[in-house]
């Protein structure tokens, strides 16, 4: 007896759909898979560098005895003392810095207000030639002259007459016309 995948021909891998839910089950497995792989590998690495670290590092032996160690511990407690009174110190400092920096502020508010009270006067333009402006910046020691004028050089300019011929302007016109006449009109002037 035939069942009925076998009288079906075979399906294209596009009508082998797999829904959505199925999809992101078997991706959460796969996901559990390998953090169990990842979590087994971080162990067993532990395991090894233990391992290493006691065939080849001596354990630590402490020569001496208890009070020894005591008195090491003497100058730490000092020292803890010291950073403690230190740190007090910076702390009055900042609060002194910060309630001075609080004055500047409200000083700076004063100095606004005062500002704002007092209206600026509307300056007036003043015509004033540039001789005058560098008198009165320089002072009446000081003598210089802007006008300039009289510094610029005389340019004479030359009239040129050209001696225009009194030929026919319809010739003259026939001549210039055509790729010709264009090609002399640019190889004439010089």
């Amino acid at each position: 007896m035939l069942t009925r995948r076998e009288n079906q021909p075979p399906a294209k891998m596009s009508d082998k759909k797999m829904s959505s839910s199925r999809r992101q089950h078997l991706k959460s497995l796969m996901l559990q898979i390998a953090q169990g792989f990842i979590e087994a590998e971080a162990i067993q690495a532990e395991e090894d560098k233990n391992s290493y670290m006691d065939e080849n590092v001596p354990s630590l032996s402490v020569p001496g005895s208890m009070q020894e160690l005591q008195v090491l511990h003497v100058p730490m407690e000092s020292y803890c003392v010291c950073r403690f009174l230190l740190q007090t110190h910076y702390n009055i400092t900042d609060s002194a810095l910060s309630k001075s920096d609080k004055e500047i502020e409200d000083l700076k508010i004063k100095l606004q207000d005062l500002k704002g009270k007092f209206r600026k006067p509307v300056l007036k333009k003043v015509r004033m030639s540039a001789d005058a402006m560098l008198q009165a910046l320089l002072g009446s020691k000081h003598k210089v002259s802007m006008d300039l004028r009289s510094n610029l050089k005389q340019v004479k300019k030359e009239v040129k007459e050209e001696v225009k011929d009194a030929a026919d302007w319809r010739k003259n016109i026939e001549d210039k016309a055509g790729m010709d006449g264009r090609k002399k009109m640019f190889e004439s002037d010089p």
